[in-house]
């Protein structure tokens, strides 16, 4: 299997998009880092993007949200952009195999948090599956 970094698709320097075939299809792969303004966010909710074989979605979306860290105790006003944009692909947000935080403070007083998800194509059955337990099971 090949990987192609494809600029042509998303020119943006927080936004990388791989396509790679899949028997006769072209899937996707999207690699997002979003900083504490969320430019990247915004600059995919504002530039429709028509991508209807992206498989997973991933990255640092810098989005604290109770919806994936119950220690978090608020909910995020850029979360709604979010799923708006993970819906607009087809994709689903994936529960981590391991819950906890994926951002680990440099200092031990601060907080650990979660900010790095991962949404995947649930009808995608050439990529990834779900089995009965929600984990991920990679075809590869």
């Amino acid at each position: 299997m090949r990987f192609t970094l494809r600029p042509d698709i998303i020119d943006h320097q927080d936004i990388n998009v791989l396509a790679f075939h899949s028997g006769q299809h072209i899937n996707f792969i999207i690699n997002i880092y979003s900083d504490n303004n969320q430019n990247a966010l915004q600059f995919l909710n504002q530039n429709i993007i028509d991508l209807n074989n992206t498989v997973v979605m991933l990255g640092d979306f810098n989005i604290r949200d109770n919806d994936w860290d119950p220690d978090y105790p608020h909910h995020s006003i850029h979360t709604e952009d979010l799923f708006t944009l993970a819906e607009s692909l087809g994709l689903d947000l994936s529960p981590p195999l391991n819950p906890g935080p994926t951002r680990f403070a440099d200092n031990p007083r601060d907080t650990n948090f979660v900010i790095d998800l991962v949404f995947i194509n649930p009808n995608n059955p050439g990529f990834c599956k779900r089995t009965p337990n929600l984990r991920l099971q990679s075809l590869f």
